[in-house]
């Protein structure tokens, strides 16, 4: 229990961190953040992308074909091994996954309130993702190879923050440069 505690307040603190090399608020087309906390054989991560880098918009979902994309883009941003590859010899399990698009400046629920000025604004959409990982042999994480950016065409980079028992790290892994050599 005391390393759950420790790993989440580790995870609690990736915001402040994060704040430091790139503003929260900030936006940036083809740019993703990916967080994550290594304890013991629990990895947690945190995934933030643009909405046009994933589903190639970024206002809410109007036509059914936008929230069919969307419904999809959520649907393969749950399955974090096959985006964010990790060492067959680490044995890594998907203990619990979520993603979720969400929207800056609006919902979709405003076309509901009869408020047809707030349809036409625009928004900024970002998908949000939440993962929890066993690796039943950490020390063999000793990279992670970004399908990721098969995946999702419009996706050019990804802000990565490791933290770790040994300290925090930051990294950027760009299309070019799909791989992730973690250092122990």
């Amino acid at each position: 229990m005391k390393q759950a505690l420790s790993l989440i307040a580790l995870f609690a603190a990736m915001p402040a961190l994060a704040n430091e090399t790139r503003q929260l608020d900030a936006h940036e087309h083809g740019v993703g953040e990916l967080n994550i906390a290594i304890e013991g054989t629990t990895v947690l991560m945190e995934f933030h992308a643009p909405g046009a880098d994933i589903v190639g918009f970024e206002y809410s979902a109007k036509s059914d074909s936008d929230r069919a994309a969307v419904e999809a883009a959520e649907v393969r941003l749950s399955a974090p091994l096959e985006l964010f590859v990790m060492p067959e010899a680490a044995t890594c399990t998907v203990k619990s996954a979520q993603a979720e698009l969400e929207g800056e400046g609006g919902h979709d629920d405003h076309a509901d309130e009869g408020h047809a000025e707030h349809q036409e604004e625009p928004t900024h959409t970002e998908f949000h993702a939440q993962y929890m990982l066993t690796c039943v042999a950490p020390d063999a994480l000793t990279e992670i190879s970004f399908v990721y950016f098969e995946a999702f065409p419009n996706a050019q980079e990804v802000e990565v923050q490791i933290i770790t028992a040994s300290g925090a790290k930051v990294f950027e892994v760009s299309r070019d440069a799909p791989t992730l050599a973690l250092e122990h």
